[in-house]
Parts: structure tokens; C-alpha cells; sequence
């Protein structure tokens, strides 16, 4: 089996307008290449030619964090270890923390980008169900000029999203919970580095011992990230019973149409989905303040 990707070449563009420039010359020739963890592995075995690399690294305006309002704009080329070490993230929307801490290995989340994370639209990924449950909003250039693009309409099969050709995701924009909120990523995998069997993200709020609001996202069980509004909806209002959040996690997992794989049987992987969840929930419920 060959290891050794085909030719192409290569190209370092210093701006966004250069890169959407090139991308949009390229069409379907050109691939834009963040942290190359997807990408590279297959074109090593050939499951991916691109004639032409675009090689996102040198761009400096799509790296950093910075708040804009009540929002948290993350540049695509941030890494997951940036977003590991940020102290704005970590007192603003610690969840990202967490579920970068848990995507594949510290080698890997080196050079590993949020914006890879959640653009190429594999349901493996962590990060888009938890940009689901956020409300994260996607900026997008393209030919056209900006746009952007809600994570809960992005998502449209696996590896299809709501990106046209030569367009290129630039930055995330996340609404920051409010202070005290609960939250929790919880994963079930087979080994370290491994994608998900699946896994669960929950954001709620309190008040006077009631959910205010809440919010759920669910990873690799089928062929999207998933946003489970009727489960959030059925918790919405509820002290968190057990009679309550079991009728919740029924509705998750409804919703979900997970393959059988290495990872188990479609069933199993269903209802692992509500096991994280369940775990996820009570989580949440524990690191709530005020």
C-alpha cells in the first residue's frame, strides 16, 4: 500500500485575500492545508491527490484569540494547544479547554487547528458538536466577500458542509455562557488519540434551582455532529431529576444513526450516547455557580 503522497504543488499565501484568491483560481485542483492531520495522512495513502497545496500557516491574521463584546473570536490557524493555555478560554468558555484536552495527543494538538477541527466536516471530530452547542457562528470568505454561517446549519454529511468552492473559514465567534454556567465534554474512546465511540457536550444554566437553559451536542454517532434541541428542550424548566434527564437522553438518542465499526454495533454506540450524556449532566450540574 503506498504511504507516499502523489506530487502537487506547493503554495504559502501571507493573507486571507491571497489564499481565497488562489483557492478560487485553483477550484477543485486546490486544498488548503491548516494543521494537516487529516489531510496529509490521506494523501499518504492516496485516498487524496491535490494537485495544489495551500499551506494556511504563514497567515498571521487567522491566529489568536480575542473577545469582541460579549463574543470570543478564535482565528482557524489557532491551535488546540493555544486554546489549551488560554486563560480568556479558560475563565470565559472552559469547555473548549476540556474537549481540546481530550482530541487525540499533546503531539497532535500542537500543530492541530480549531479551525480544521471544525471545518472539514468529519463526524470523528470533537470540536463541531461542541461549536453546536455553543451557538458558535463560522466566518467564511470567499470570492464573494464575508459571510457567516451558523455551526448548526454547517453541518450537511460527512465531510460535506456549507462551504463553497474556494471558500476558506477564517475564525470562529462564540457567545460567551453566562458566568457560573455549567459545562462538560464527556468522551468515551478505546485508547488515547482515538475519535470518539461517542461523546456528549452539555452547556446549562440555574435559577432558584431550575434549568434556565440548556444545551446539547453529540459526537460521531451519525453523520453530522448533532444538536439534540428536544433533549435540551425537555431539561429546559426541570431541577435535573433523574425521571427528567432519562426522558432526555431517550430523546438524544433518538436522533442519533451511528455506523457499526471497529468502534461496536450501532445500537451500543446509541446508547453510549446517553450514557455520555448522563455523565455529562451531572457534571454540569456540579460545576455550576452561584
Amino acid at each position: 500500500m503506498p504511504v507516499i503522497p502523489g506530487s502537487f504543488n506547493y503554495h504559502r499565501p501571507s493573507s486571507v485575500h491571497e489564499a481565497v484568491a488562489l483557492l478560487a483560481k485553483l477550484g477543485d485542483d486546490g486544498r488548503a492545508l491548516a494543521g494537516g492531520h487529516s489531510l496529509i495522512p490521506m494523501m499518504k495513502l492516496r485516498l487524496a491527490a491535490p494537485a495544489n497545496l495551500v499551506d494556511l500557516a504563514g497567515i498571521a491574521d487567522l491566529k489568536g484569540i480575542r473577545s469582541d463584546g460579549n463574543d470570543i473570536v478564535i482565528g482557524a490557524m489557532t491551535t488546540q494547544h493555544n486554546v489549551i493555555e488560554s486563560d480568556v478560554l479558560a475563565a470565559k468558555i472552559p469547555l473548549l479547554r476540556e474537549t481540546s484536552l481530550a482530541i487525540a495527543d499533546p503531539q497532535v494538538r500542537y500543530l492541530g487547528t480549531l479551525g480544521g477541527n471544525v471545518a472539514n466536516g468529519d463526524p470523528g471530530n470533537d470540536m463541531p458538536a461542541v461549536m453546536m452547542c455553543l451557538g458558535a457562528t463560522y466566518h467564511v470568505m470567499g470570492k464573494g466577500g464575508e459571510r457567516r454561517i451558523a455551526a448548526r446549519e454547517f453541518y450537511q454529511g460527512a465531510y460535506f458542509t456549507a462551504l463553497e468552492a474556494g471558500d476558506l473559514l477564517t475564525a470562529v465567534r462564540i457567545p460567551v455562557p453566562p458566568a457560573g454556567h455549567g459545562y462538560a465534554y464527556e468522551k468515551l474512546k478505546r485508547k488515547i488519540g482515538d475519535y470518539a465511540t461517542a461523546a456528549a457536550a452539555v452547556v446549562l444554566t440555574t435559577s432558584g434551582g431550575k434549568v434556565e437553559s440548556c444545551s446539547v451536542g453529540l459526537t460521531n454517532v451519525a453523520e453530522t455532529p448533532l444538536w439534540a434541541e428536544e433533549a435540551a428542550k425537555i431539561l429546559t424548566g426541570s431541577a435535573l431529576d433523574a425521571a427528567t434527564v432519562k426522558k432526555a437522553v431517550a430523546a438524544a438518542e433518538a436522533i442519533t444513526a451511528p455506523a457499526t465499526d471497529a468502534r461496536g454495533p450501532a445500537a451500543y454506540r446509541t446508547k453510549m450516547a446517553g450514557v455520555m450524556l448522563t455523565r455529562a449532566l451531572a457534571r454540569a450540574k456540579s460545576r455550576i455557580r452561584g
